[in-house]
């Protein structure tokens, strides 16, 4: 149940808002076969076991179990918690995921599909179809992107044969994916150690030696002299103090992952988050705040509940960041699951609510592009300024192939008040600026940066 929202980062270093439900009280049902909404996916809950089957029109391949750790609560080996609670009525059910925003829909079925219950070939040409199919029967952006995936079909299919070697067709399913241009999409063999991923033409990979390079600039250029600087997160999250700006403060997120060790559970990232909240919004620091840069232009994504936690602390009045809804149905893309709105509700304690300014590039990815999202109502004056978003905003799924290759991409949408979505071009800025060039660095310029000062400066005098 891997679902946390993966970037062309995190898959290169390896070649959020709704109410937590609440865990079942002991209330007897959740037993049995259960087919989700949207996502392809169908579970299998026998006792102390939730077991994950991946599925298509062609297909049904085992894939993640889950220990029971509680009434309703499941663990997956990485630590991910499920929690499954049931009704209304026998027939229905919900999942949320402790490290994701929003909850899928559980429906009853009275068995396992019958292809859960034979072993899948292993030939190139099934691996071929559950491949396409995967793509067909999930991905919500084939018309926007202006590819006609049964035209892909038909081109590469004919190249696929019984003797056709792995590296071949780990080149075929690139190749087919390759057009989409989406970061959220990847061919991974981590039996050869490849990986296949991209991001929109134009922009940069947020990679660790990118994130290293842009913190150093940052702190020698424009954290010069401050009077408070303190990382956070195991160094995924900074703030500063401005110096010789009265009131401003800065806070650089790298990404909403990685604030402690690897293996640890999601709640232990959670309680780093706060204490870093907590030891810079304090009482004193969001009376005297006349104005925040919140940098997010080199962010590798991660959990959007994180993002939404950080949004509680910037608010005093609820608002619906956006609104979160899958692809449903095999052949029909314009066909989701309802929209389920994603609250931001006020933090208890010190919450700061003056002035934002958001700095955002193409190597703002994934969670990074929904935490931008979830600030666009924030009730208060806030300004995004830069380059635009990469572009890529779902929860990512994970589907195994027959042969062990995985294909990886997205199948949701976050939508706005108006309910459209920023995948593909991205969330645009208000006000554009340079971002990280080769002649920002040479000529140690930051022209957001001095923009997020001078806007805000501007606003404070303006008492917005």
């Amino acid at each position: 149940m891997r679902t946390v929202a993966a970037t062309v980062l995190a898959l290169a270093l390896a070649a959020a808002g709704a109410a937590p439900v609440a865990a079942d009280s002991g209330r007897p049902g959740i037993d049995g076969v259960w087919r989700m909404d949207g996502y392809g996916t169908v579970l299998s809950l026998d006792g102390d076991t939730l077991q994950e089957f991946q599925t298509t029109s062609v297909s049904c391949i085992e894939g993640e179990a889950s220990r029971r750790t509680g009434p309703g609560v499941y663990t997956t080996e990485d630590g991910t918690v499920l929690t499954v609670r049931p009704g209304p009525g026998q027939d229905r059910a919900t999942l949320g995921v402790d490290s994701s925003v929003g909850h899928r829909t559980l429906r009853r079925i009275k068995e396992l599909p019958a292809d859960c219950t034979r072993p899948m070939p292993k030939d190139p040409r099934t691996s071929f179809d559950v491949f396409w199919h995967s793509f067909a029967e999930n991905y919500p952006f084939f018309a926007a992107k202006g590819i006609d995936w049964r035209d892909v079909r038909d081109r590469y299919r004919a190249k696929v044969h019984k003797d056709t070697s792995r590296e071949e067709l780990f080149g075929i399913f690139s190749d087919m994916v390759r057009p989409l241009y989406d970061a959220h999409v990847a061919v991974e063999d981590e039996d050869e150690d490849r990986v296949f991923a991209q991001v929109r033409p134009g922009t940069e990979m947020p990679t660790e030696a990118l994130d290293t390079k842009v913190k150093k600039f940052v702190v020698e250029r424009d954290l010069k002299g401050a009077p408070y600087r303190q990382d956070f997160a195991n160094g995924r999250i900074t703030y500063a103090d401005l110096p010789g700006r009265a009131g401003q403060g800065y806070l650089r997120i790298s990404g909403f992952a990685g604030y402690t060790s690897e293996d640890a559970p999601y709640a232990a990232h959670v309680a780093a988050l706060d204490k870093a909240l907590d030891t810079v919004l304090t009482k004193d620091r969001t009376q005297r705040l006349k104005g925040l840069i919140i940098d997010l232009r080199v962010n590798g994504g991660g959990s959007d509940a994180l993002g939404i936690r950080i949004a509680e602390r910037l608010t005093d009045t609820p608002y619906v960041a956006y609104a979160k809804r899958a692809r449903n149905h095999p052949s029909d893309p314009g066909r989701h699951t309802r929209p389920e709105p994603i609250r931001v509700v006020p933090a208890d304690g010190p919450r700061y609510t003056g002035p934002i300014a958001v700095l955002t590039s193409g190597s703002t990815v994934s969670a990074g592009e929904t935490f931008t999202q979830a600030l666009i109502d924030r009730p208060g004056d806030t300004v995004r300024i830069g380059q635009s978003t990469q572009g890529v905003f779902s929860d990512v799924l994970e589907r195994d192939l027959p042969n062990g290759m995985t294909a990886v991409l997205p199948n949701e949408e976050f939508l706005n008040r108006s309910g459209r979505t920023y995948d593909g071009p991205g969330i645009p800025p208000h006000l554009s600026e340079l971002v990280f060039t080769k002649e920002e660095f040479e000529e140690k310029k930051d022209s957001a940066f001095d923009r997020a000062v001078s806007e805000l400066r501007s606003r404070a005098s303006a008492g917005r």
